[in-house]
């Protein structure tokens, strides 16, 4: 029985060819994850910041702390820096600036008919 657990976990080699685009540097692949990685960025990492912010200190504290999200910047402005990871981090960007142009947009159009009506 350990020997077909053994021989299970190893992939042959037809499969390991199947997916080597996949740590290729893939000009699609670079960009879609990039872009995807930049939405979730902007929407994702704030409220996670402020929930386990929540969850450690209480309200007026947590409300202090809020500001240091930002430094979460510095990661894709290090991606920039580095070669390897430049085209990611060019994706990542247009990800979180057009997600935040989105989430503006939406708003100030929701707020319009709001206070219109």
């Amino acid at each position: 029985m350990e020997t077909q657990d053994v021989h299970a976990e190893v992939a042959p080699p037809q499969e390991r060819q199947r997916f080597a685009w996949w740590h290729a540097s893939h000009p699609t692949f670079a960009g879609i994850t990039g872009f995807f990685a930049g939405m979730l960025f902007v929407t994702a990492l704030p409220g996670a910041f402020v929930g386990f912010l929540r969850l450690l200190f209480s309200y007026e504290t947590a409300e202090q702390l809020f500001p240091l999200v930002l430094l979460a910047l510095a990661l894709p402005i290090f991606m920039l820096v580095k070669r390897k990871t430049r085209r990611f981090a060019q994706f990542m960007f247009v990800g979180m600036l057009v997600t935040a142009l989105v989430v503006l947009g939406v708003t100030s159009l929701v707020l319009y008919f709001m206070v219109d009506a």
